[in-house]
This record gives structure tokens, C-alpha cells and sequence, in this order.
């Protein structure tokens, strides 16, 4: 469950930090500049924001990654305990048959007394 709500975080905050770099272009576009000015700005910024949105992406996927064998170590110990618990149900279920096999004669004696 704590691996959902990480990853549902990690996109919150992807999109809120993507949400202030779209903000800060438009509050650039509309600064009272030049024309050249306000688009060399811009320019810089995106190249700017462009590497940070890279870097972002970059680290969502080494979370995911993490995410992944964590979620693969979780699911191999739970096989590994439903194999077990199979194999103690085989077990039970063996021992009771060859109880039942092997004193037929007693429960059958044991019903005519009563």
C-alpha cells in the first residue's frame, strides 16, 4: 500500500513542479519587455526546464525501478510461503489418509460398540 501512495506522490510532485516552470514562461511572456528579449528569455528557460523535466523523468524511473524489485522480492516470499503452506496441506492430507488406510477394522469396531 506505501508503494502506491510513493509513486502517487512522486507524480504530484512531477506535476506540480511541471505546473510553476509553465507558469514562470507565461509570466515571462507577458513581463513588459522587448519582443527579442522576452523570446531569448523564453528560449533559455526551455532549454532550462527541458534538462530539469529530463532529470525528473530520470529519477521516476529509478523510482519505478525500485518499485519494481521491491514489489518482485514481496511476491517471491509470498510464493515461496503459499508453496510452503501447500506442502504442509499435502502433508496433513497424506499422514490422515494413511491413518484411515491403515485402521480401517478399528472404526468400524469402534462404531459397533456403540
Amino acid at each position: 500500500m506505501s508503494e502506491k501512495s510513493d509513486g502517487g506522490f512522486g507524480w504530484f510532485f512531477f506535476g506540480f513542479f511541471l505546473g510553476g516552470l509553465i507558469g514562470a514562461a507565461v509570466a515571462l511572456a507577458y513581463a513588459p519587455e522587448k519582443g527579442e528579449e522576452t523570446r531569448e528569455r523564453l528560449r533559455e528557460k526551455g532549454i532550462e526546464l527541458q534538462g530539469q523535466a529530463q532529470q525528473v523523468a530520470v529519477k521516476v524511473k529509478e523510482r519505478v525501478g525500485e518499485l519494481r524489485e521491491q514489489a518482485e522480492v514481496q511476491l517471491g516470499q509470498v510464493r515461496q510461503q503459499v508453496e510452503q503452506g501447500v506442502q504442509a496441506a499435502r502433508q496433513y492430507t497424506e499422514g490422515l489418509s494413511e491413518r484411515l488406510q491403515s485402521k480401517p477394522g478399528d472404526e468400524t469396531a469402534a462404531e459397533d460398540e456403540e
